[in-house]
């Protein structure tokens, strides 16, 4: 019995075999792969990049990120998606936790129905809907080339992912705690906003998370709606790379620098992430 638990212990890639790791691998470099070589080649001039594509940078040149760094374009274009980014949470998050809510505390018929209305929104991509949208938002809710005619929508497909990752938390809320709420002088509201709120603030991170950088990432929507100064980051790398077609390591200081906050965000947020994900799956 104990030879069986040393051998158990001594298995060197613990529960997982060399091939698990393998694969994993492959995963991390496929997926990191591409980031490593633009934040580089922004530290390389256009000879280097020329003359040697996948070397390393030699010398060092700061200059890339130093133009970019003060382009003033580059910060309204940053400052842009910054603004369209967190209305587009802040309402995702609120309105998926408002409908998650009662989806998941209250009986009533046509319940199920209802929440498989945000598990099929799931399928529903916003490029099937892009020219419709266009035409409601210009036309007739006159919000062309406005942060709330982008935000808007995108929040709108953001809440049937928030919705099925709400839903679970705060229906693994124990009744008692709301029965306790309700003997204290609660109102439904109160036990919202002061029990259910709080206890479901892994998934409302999960969630809040994955509608910022879906938004910062937004391209398509932006690229119908939003003209001149009000365009976001993705269509300013897409204007810089048209700009400076020669300028290769400019290009990918720009891109790298367009990256790196919703980057950050999702590394400095992933065990919230992972949690928040693992809560809705359990539930």
């Amino acid at each position: 019995m104990s030879s069986g638990r040393t051998r158990e212990r001594a298995k060197p890639f613990g529960s997982g075999g060399p091939l698990v790791y393998l694969l994993a691998l492959m995963a991390v470099i496929v997926t990191l792969g591409p980031v490593v070589y633009g934040a580089l080649g922004g530290f390389r001039s256009n000879e280097q990049l020329a003359s040697d594509p996948s070397g390393l940078p030699d010398p060092w040149v700061w200059s890339n990120y130093q133009h970019v760094l003060t382009n003033a374009e580059f910060w309204q274009y940053a400052l842009n998606s910054t603004i369209v980014a967190v209305v587009t949470t802040v309402v995702a998050v609120l309105f998926g936790v408002m409908a998650a809510y009662p989806l998941a505390r209250y009986r009533f018929r046509g319940r199920e129905p209802l929440f498989m209305v945000f598990v099929l929104g799931l399928l529903f991509p916003a490029a099937v809907a892009i020219i419709p949208l266009f035409i409601l938002v210009t036309r007739d809710l006159g919000m062309g080339n406005t942060y709330w005619g982008v935000a808007l929508p995108q929040a709108a497909f953001a809440l049937p992912l928030t919705v099925v990752i709400l839903r679970p938390f705060l229906m693994a809320m124990p009744r008692e705690l709301e029965e306790a709420a309700l003997i204290d002088g609660a109102s439904r509201i109160g036990i919202f906003w002061r029990l259910a709120v709080p206890l479901s603030a892994p998934a409302l991170v999960t969630v809040g998370v994955l509608a910022f950088v879906a938004s910062w990432n937004a391209y398509l929507l932006p690229l119908l709606l939003l003209q001149d100064d009000m365009r976001t980051l993705p269509l300013g790398v897409a204007d810089y790379s048209s700009e400076h077609s020669s300028d290769t390591a400019g290009v990918l200081a720009f891109t790298t620098l367009a990256m790196i906050p919703a980057l950050l965000l999702f590394l400095a947020m992933q065990r919230r992430i992972v949690s928040g994900l693992q809560g809705a799956v359990k539930g």
